[in-house]
């Protein structure tokens, strides 16, 4: 099938199929997929037009209500935090947007230092998993750290104001500074806006491994949040005149909205380790992807 938008011609069948190869694992990690898909586009599709960015937003438009559904029916959306992030996220979006038309027009440059943001990201939750190894001085914690979250499980808020978000789930206490939180959220609504993600791959890394919250309670608001984001990213691109590819997007999209959901689904039986080195992989492999693609240009 051919699609003039991004002048391609693939098969039909490969855009869902992959869309939900990648969201199944990513989504169990608070991420929808986009930031992997970006250079499935680009590499495997090898689609060359500039609004490949505005077709990986339209992908998290279509893709995310699914995951979002679940963790809304299973209470592990902390509203607090989603607003932090969106109140954010957004203003970096706007930023990240009109950087990428002046500052970041040279996409190589842009990605180089993408790449270093992400690697950065990546060894913080290396380092993050390391001390979790080293605090295991019985079976018992070994339990504690890898358990099944019961389907009851709730977040309870505590707290919430410009300063703190204070909350419980599972019998454990989080306190979390809304100021700093709402700062690295800027930042990474410029990386997003700029490279065409929502900015869930960046932000969970971030609420695990700097606020130390677990992955759990992080899946769903990245992915809300990311959600969010995109339908302004996208809005934003088209005012530019780089309108997203609707139908590759929506085929994207059918996979992604179901890898999503099933990952949603699955995520609460698998330990939390697992999921954590699944987010450390994907970021290194495309932090020193971007940083080689730049060097042996």
């Amino acid at each position: 099938m051919f699609f003039p938008v991004s002048n391609i011609e693939i098969p039909l069948w490969l855009p869902p199929v992959a869309a939900f190869i990648i969201s199944f694992f990513t989504s169990m990690g608070g991420i929808s997929g986009a930031i992997f898909l970006l250079p499935f586009q680009v590499s495997v599709l090898g689609i060359t037009a500039p609004n490949v960015s505005a077709t990986n937003f339209a992908f998290n438009i279509f893709a995310i209500p699914g995951g979002v559904y679940r963790y809304f029916k299973e209470g592990r959306i902390c509203l607090p935090i989603l607003w932090v992030i969106l109140a954010g996220t957004i203003p970096g979006l706007f930023i990240g947007t009109y950087m990428r038309q002046t500052v970041f027009l040279e996409q190589n440059t842009f990605k180089l230092f993408c790449g270093f943001v992400l690697l950065l990201v990546a060894l913080r939750m290396v380092s993050e998993l390391l001390r979790y190894e080293l605090q295991k001085k019985s079976e018992v914690s070994i339990k504690k750290l890898n358990h099944q979250i019961p389907l009851h499980s709730k977040i309870n808020i505590l707290e919430f104001n410009w300063l703190t978000i204070r909350l419980e789930f599972e019998g454990k206490t989080y306190k979390i500074s809304s100021i700093k939180l709402f700062f690295i959220c800027c930042i990474v609504g410029v990386v997003g806006g700029a490279y065409g993600i929502g900015g869930g791959a960046i932000i969970s890394p971030f609420l695990v491994s700097l606020f130390g919250l677990p992955i759990y309670i992080v899946a769903g608001v990245s992915l809300i949040g990311t959600f969010i984001t995109s339908i302004f990213g996208v809005t934003l691109y088209s005012y530019m005149s780089m309108s997203a590819d609707w139908l590759l997007g929506f085929l994207f999209g059918i996979g992604g909205f179901l890898g999503i959901y099933l990952g949603a689904l699955c995520q609460r039986f698998v330990p939390q380790n697992p999921i954590k080195i699944l987010l450390v992989i994907i970021l290194l492999f495309l932090g020193i992807r971007y940083i080689l693609l730049y060097f042996l240009r």
